[in-house]
Order: C-alpha cells, then sequence, then structure tokens
C-alpha cells in the first residue's frame, strides 16, 4: 500500500497554507501567487530577466555551440535537413530536433531582415532561451501537484534562477530544450501518480508523450530514461503499475511513432545506418565506457559539482535531505526521490561527467527543497547550516573578484567596471539572503538569493563578458573580413582551429596542416585571408624563400582560448588581386 501525506503535511493549488511559512512571510509572494497568469507572468519575467542579457553579445562558445550551429548554418546553405554535417564530416551525435528549431528561428531571423543572419548566434540561441523558459513554467505546473499556488511558484523560481539553467539558455545546443522536454513529461507523470484518477485530462496526455517524442528527437533517449526510472521505481512501490494506464501507452506509443519515425527512417535510408553507428555505438556507449572528449570525472563529481550548479538554491537543497529520508514512504517525496535519486546514481557512475547532464533532474530538487521549507526543515538551527548556506554569498564574491583578476591578468589591466555595481548589488543580497537565513526567516532568504541570481546572471553574461575582448578571439579574427580590400574571401587558418571560426567565416574554411600549405594557400590568387596561430608562424615563415618573406601581416589578435586554456595570438595576412 501507498503511503499519503496528511492533509496539513503537503498543501497543493488552493489549499490552505502550513504552518510552517507563517514567519517571515513575504508579501509580494502572496501578491504575485494571487492567480495562475500572476504566477506565470512573474516566473516568466524573472526568466527573461536572467536569460535575455548576452544572447548577442556572448560570443559563440567552443566547441560544442558552434558545432551545433554550423551544422544548422549548413543545412540552411545546402537545403538538405535530414543529414546532420559540420564541414565535410558528418555529424551524427545527436538526432535533428535542435537543429531544425535552430533553423526554424534563422530562418524567421532572415525573413525579418536581420542582417548577416545566418552567422548571427543569438538567433541560434532562441530554442534555447525557450527551452529554459518553458522548462520554468513547466516546474511550476508540476510543482502545483506538491504544493500550493504559492509555494509553487518559489519552487519554479529557485529553479529558474540556478545558474546551470542561466547558462543553458545561453547557449545553441540541446540542453535547455532537453529539460524542457523531461519537465513536462514528468509533471505530467506527478499529475499521474498523486491524483490516482482513471482518466486524464487532454493537456497532461499531450504533455508527457510531446516530451517524451519532441525529446527523443533533441537527444534520443535521454527523456525515457528520465521518465522510465521513476515509472518503474514507483510501480515496484505500488506493487503495480496499473497507475499508468491513464497515460493510454498505446495510443501515446503510436503519437510517439509518428512524430519521430519520419526523420529517423530518413536518415537511415540516406546513412545507410552510420547514423545509429555513430550515435549510438561511439557517441552514447563511449560515454558509458569511457571518459568522451576528456571529460572524464569521478563518482561524486556531479554532487560536487551541483553546489555549483544549482546556486543559490544548492544551499538550501542540501537541507532538505533528512526531510526526504523520513518522508521517503509518502507519495509526493517518493516520487521525488525517485525522480532524482536512481538517475542521478547513473550519472555518477558513468565515467563522462558533464555538467548539464543532470539539469532535467534540478526542477524536482527545487520543489523537495520548498517542500523541506514548508515543513520548517530549511533552518540555522541545523548543524552546520550557518556555514553551508555561506555558499550564496560565497558564489557572486568569487565571480566578481574571479572576473576583475581575469582582466587584469588576460586582458591589459581590464577591470570590467560597467558591471561592478551590479555585481556589487548581487553580493549584497546574496549578503542579505545569509544574514536572514541567520535570524530563522528561510523563506526571506530564499526570495533574497533569488533576488541575487537575478542581479548576477546579468552582471556577468551581459556585462562583464562584453569588457573583457580578451576571450572573443575568433570574433576578433573574423572581423577582419570586413576589413579585405575584396568581399568574400577565402579563408584559411593555420594552428587555430576551433569551430566558432568556422561558424564566423566560411563554411568552406581551410584547416591547413603545416607552414608550406599555409603558404600556397595565401598565393593561390584572388582574395584570400589566412590566420597563423603564434606556434605556428615560424613554420610559417620559414616556409617563404630567402629574399622573399610573406607579406605584411593585416594585424594580430591576442587573447585566451577558454576551451584549452592556453593564450592565443594569430596574425592575419591578406592577399587581393
Amino acid at each position: 500500500m501507498t503511503t499519503r501525506l496528511s492533509a496539513g503535511a503537503l498543501s497543493r493549488d488552493g489549499d490552505v497554507q502550513p504552518g510552517g511559512l507563517r514567519a517571515g512571510r513575504i508579501t509580494l509572494i502572496d501578491r504575485l501567487s494571487a492567480s495562475h497568469a500572476r504566477a506565470c507572468a512573474a516566473l516568466a519575467l524573472l526568466c527573461l530577466l536572467l536569460f535575455l542579457p548576452g544572447q548577442a553579445s556572448l560570443q559563440p562558445m567552443d566547441r560544442d555551440e558552434p558545432r551545433f550551429a554550423q551544422a544548422t548554418k549548413q543545412m540552411l546553405e545546402t537545403g538538405d535537413f535530414v543529414a546532420i554535417r559540420f564541414q565535410d564530416e558528418a555529424r551524427n551525435k545527436k538526432p535533428v530536433g535542435i537543429y531544425w528549431a535552430q533553423a526554424a528561428a534563422v530562418a524567421a531571423g532572415e525573413a525579418l531582415g536581420v542582417p548577416n543572419a545566418r552567422t548571427q548566434i543569438a538567433l541560434y540561441r532562441i530554442p534555447s532561451l525557450l527551452g529554459a523558459l518553458a522548462s520554468a513554467l513547466l516546474a511550476y505546473w508540476g510543482a502545483l501537484a506538491f504544493l500550493a499556488r504559492r509555494e509553487a511558484l518559489l519552487a519554479a523560481a529557485l529553479y529558474g534562477a540556478c545558474l546551470m539553467l542561466n547558462a543553458e539558455a545561453h547557449l545553441a545546443k540541446t540542453d535547455a530544450l532537453l529539460a524542457a522536454c523531461a519537465t513536462a513529461s514528468l509533471a505530467a507523470l506527478a499529475q499521474v501518480w498523486l491524483r490516482r484518477e482513471s482518466r486524464i485530462s487532454l493537456p497532461v496526455f499531450l504533455a508527457f508523450w510531446l516530451g517524451i517524442a519532441v525529446g527523443i528527437l533533441v537527444k534520443g533517449p535521454m527523456v525515457p530514461l528520465f521518465v522510465v526510472l521513476p515509472a518503474l521505481f514507483l510501480s515496484w512501490k505500488a506493487r503495480s503499475a496499473s497507475w499508468l494506464r491513464p497515460l493510454r501507452p498505446l495510443a501515446g506509443l503510436a503519437l510517439t511513432a509518428v512524430i519521430v519515425a519520419p526523420w529517423f527512417v530518413a536518415i537511415t535510408l540516406k546513412s545507410g545506418g552510420a547514423f545509429y553507428a555513430e550515435a549510438v555505438g561511439k557517441d552514447m556507449l563511449g560515454k558509458v565506457g569511457g571518459a568522451a572528449e576528456r571529460h572524464w570525472g569521478p563518482p561524486g563529481a556531479y554532487t560536487l559539482a551541483f553546489f555549483a550548479t544549482f546556486w543559490p538554491g544548492a544551499a538550501f537543497a542540501a537541507m532538505s535531505v533528512p526531510l526526504a529520508w523520513r518522508e521517503r514512504r509518502t507519495d509526493a517525496v517518493a516520487f521525488l526521490i525517485a525522480t532524482i535519486l536512481p538517475a542521478w546514481l547513473i550519472f555518477e557512475a558513468v565515467p563522462t561527467k558533464l555538467p548539464h547532464y543532470v539539469l532535467p533532474l534540478m526542477p524536482w530538487i527545487a520543489v523537495l527543497t520548498v517542500i523541506a521549507l514548508t515543513r520548517g526543515e530549511i533552518t540555522p538551527r541545523r548543524r552546520c547550516a550557518r556555514a553551508v548556506a555561506l555558499l550564496v554569498p560565497a558564489i557572486p564574491l568569487g565571480l566578481t573578484f574571479g572576473l576583475c583578476l581575469t582582466g587584469w591578468k588576460l586582458d591589459n589591466h581590464t577591470i570590467p567596471w560597467i558591471s561592478l555595481p551590479v555585481l556589487a548589488a548581487a553580493c549584497l543580497a546574496a549578503g542579505a539572503s545569509w544574514i536572514a537565513f541567520a535570524r530563522d526567516l528561510p523563506e526571506r532568504a530564499i526570495a533574497l538569493a533569488i533576488l541575487g541570481s537575478g542581479l548576477l546572471g546579468p552582471g556577468v553574461l551581459g556585462l562583464a563578458q562584453r569588457q573583457l575582448p580578451t576571450f572573443k578571439v575568433s570574433p576578433r579574427l573574423a572581423a577582419f573580413q570586413s576589413t579585405m580590400p575584396c568581399r568574400d574571401p577565402l579563408v584559411g587558418t593555420l594552428g587555430y582551429r576551433e569551430p566558432s571560426l568556422v561558424f564566423l567565416t566560411r563554411t568552406d574554411l581551410v584547416m591547413l596542416p603545416d607552414g608550406d600549405a599555409a603558404k600556397a594557400f595565401l598565393q593561390g590568387g584572388g582574395c584570400r585571408l589566412l590566420f597563423v596561430e603564434g606556434r605556428e608562424r615560424d613554420a610559417f615563415n620559414f616556409a617563404w624563400p630567402v629574399g622573399r618573406p610573406a607579406p605584411p601581416p593585416l594585424g594580430v589578435v591576442e587573447g585566451f582560448n577558454l576551451n584549452n586554456g592556453r593564450r592565443v595570438y594569430a596574425t592575419a595576412y591578406a592577399a587581393a588581386p
């Protein structure tokens, strides 16, 4: 038999407020949650405040983001929306969903007259922005199965404010859209599990199955994994899987097949099975069996990283663990444990570690945190609680100091002055959050922490990065195209091979192997632009005969490559007819 929480333990939408929040209750949250429309509008406004700054000014972040964007750009250039390619190489790693979404956004930008739309990274980021926003709103909907409207808004805001979701909203790749799909399916699953109704509404049915179908097109088996694990665990707990019948599995699987099968059939016919060999055999199984692309981490790495990736809620989430253990047999907490723990343990066991893998679990951690808040579990009276809560001000203080130090050391003694007032305000809000927690006002502490995140994100991504050109190597190199005396030059590069340079220049960017090839490229006739990285400059100069040195450089770009952690000195050379 399943165990349900008593009526006063966890309230749902419209129920009487539990007693844990009466002290230090924030009137603004009451007003914002007076209706679902207000709550959704407030949550959307918070997310847009966090996600919009920096969308256009942040450079393409090597290496994954420009690989996705370049593959989408090539779809638009060739008109082939089945095969996925990066330059001449088949990119059989992920299904096509994110590329179609990005292509639609770029095509809309072109239709609206955006200049050079196909090299505007902000257009490719629109699906991620919308995915992150949808994920936060769907988290609110999912939280309503566990909490009253007011607390559901607080849980969704805590998730929406976390650093990992903010980061993924700024990157043109799969993970923000994947989070939205997983949140939709899991929110629907929560409705089915907690309400145990013989029939469900059409929106719940569509949320569950469309989340799975679109998720498969975005990132293969990941959404089914996030859904199947809790479904199996909860069926074992209930000693029956009959609670899943309202989801109408046959109809849902048929709908999923109608959505996903056409592209999978098309890519099978086009690639002859090569897509599955690489996507499953190399990419997915390679990450399970070893550390793919040097992203190795020991077990426990996700747990350690969580205190940064789920900031500002991580410190408060840690205090909810005792409640989760005590209430593990209740329906609500059992669902949250079944959703979070099995998937988390699998990711910890897999050698490849990337922090965004656990992003779809974070909405449910936020719900568990607010449940603990309503039960009076988030309190400074716990052992070491005040010390753990110091993490809230530590992150913005560390980022502010780190940005200043980075600019000073790597960017000719640059300090991002314009961002400092906003960053200072974020630090003050985070410090006030800790003081509120120390005074046993946990709800106020969480609200102030969310405010701190709402200031920190725009301060870093909207302002500070604009003043640190040392990280914008590829945009500065690509800008040499506009200084050429001829239009649309052929472009080659020796040494510097980041995908962002391909995206910002030309699909046929030539990757040159040595100095002799670079010399031959520059002398090939017509309008040409060549970049030579500092470590290859001697080989390039040596390739020219005595008395006929290399042409004078067009300019030099000095910067820092975030991808490999090295300084970059790249020289531009030009040849014009």
